[in-house]
């Protein structure tokens, strides 16, 4: 078994060599060429070696225990590493006394269905399970895009969960927030103020340098972020992005370089911030001017509703922000009030004009 690299057309590409034998000892070879990055060359790889094994198993399909661990090493090539051990730690908690020994083709939709409403924790929140259900749904999605499985089991099974009511700052409230914050020297100022300006996500805001920031052509790009799990990492989307500097932004970043000289990252990386407490330090202080008290990432959707409310289209927002899909940004044209706005003009009735045998009646009671 190896991977080796050569050169063809002057670009280099890789080649996967796997040789071994089934349980009726049968030689078994596979090879593939043309892979243009290494990463996809591992993961050919690992492929060619579970199907090695399962030939020499002589099994038809794996156990969920097997199969559950090839998914988790093949998302180890493809995925980031918080989400790999999200999936390793949960389906193993909640998946392996029950499943762990059977066949995929042995779990049913009734199987999956008593696992997430009745197997799992009573104490688990419907978020929680909500998560379950779907990252058993995608461990066998994968199984079903390999032919081990004729159908996903998991599909049609869904949990209701509460939606989430988001708060926001009014412009008014946001107004008070970031001059209270200023008159107070408030030590979270900086990241509020380029939260409420950019609507960069928390992490995104932590990672930030100063060559990510540039004024002359007005941009910062957003690529990375900073969790406490993964350290600094690609953005949540895997995607790097545009936000426009106005103005304000501009002067206030200009200032901030000054205080910060040599500085690597745009903004101080307070304690409380990289432990995890911006949340609630913001909260706390919304309520000591009060004004609605949000959290940090309020700040967020704040900037999203602000935007939608004066007309920017959602296909903007969404490149500003940073949403991969429409339904996303949607969520929050209902909080800004765009779809409905104007409805209530159409009525047709209005508050009706005071008559004067009316004016002459109130004056008498008004006597």
């Amino acid at each position: 078994m190896s991977i080796k690299s050569y050169i063809e057309n002057e670009k280099k590409y890789y080649e996967v060599y796997v040789n071994g034998f089934d349980g009726q000892g049968r030689r078994i070879q596979r090879r593939k060429k043309g892979l243009e990055t290494l990463r996809k060359a591992e993961l050919a790889e690992f492929e060619f070696k579970r199907e090695l094994h399962e030939a020499k198993s002589g099994r038809t399909t794996p156990t969920w225990s097997n199969w559950l661990e090839t998914c988790i090493e093949r998302m180890r090539l493809t995925n980031r590493p918080s989400t790999v051990v999200s999936y390793d730690k949960q389906l193993r908690k909640w998946t392996m006394a029950a499943w762990g020994a059977l066949d995929l083709a042995q779990i049913q939709g009734a199987d999956i269905h008593r696992l997430v409403y009745e197997e799992v924790s009573p104490e688990l929140s419907p978020y929680t399970r909500r998560t379950i259900l779907k990252m058993i749904r995608r461990i066998f999605q994968m199984a079903l895009d390999e032919g081990l499985v004729t159908r996903n089991p998991a599909s049609g099974i869904q949990v209701k969960v509460p939606e989430v009511d988001a708060k926001v700052l009014t412009n008014e409230e946001a107004k008070i927030f970031l001059r209270e914050a200023r008159l107070s020297n408030h030590r979270f100022y900086p990241m509020w103020f380029v939260a409420l300006a950019t609507g960069m996500r928390s992490g995104e805001l932590m990672a930030l340098s100063w060559r990510d920031v540039d004024l002359e052509a007005r941009t910062i790009t957003v690529s990375r972020q900073w969790t406490s799990k993964t350290g600094y990492a690609p953005t949540k989307t895997q995607r790097s992005r545009v936000v426009p500097v106005a103005d304000d932004l501009a002067q206030f970043l200009r200032e901030l370089k000054l205080k910060r000289g040599s500085e690597e990252f745009v903004l101080p990386h307070l304690k409380e911030w990289e432990n995890g407490q911006q949340a609630q330090v913001t909260r706390e202080f919304c309520a000591a001017i009060g004004v609605t008290p949000v959290k940090f990432h309020d700040l967020r959707a704040t900037f999203i509703t602000n935007l939608l409310s004066r007309g920017v289209s959602l296909a903007q927002v969404m490149a500003v922000v940073g949403h991969n899909q429409l339904k996303t940004t949607n969520s929050y044209l209902r909080k800004a009030g765009v779809e409905v706005r104007g409805v209530t003009d159409r009525l047709g009735y209005k508050l009706p004009e005071a008559t004067k045998a009316a004016q002459v009646f109130q004056i008498a009671r008004d006597l």
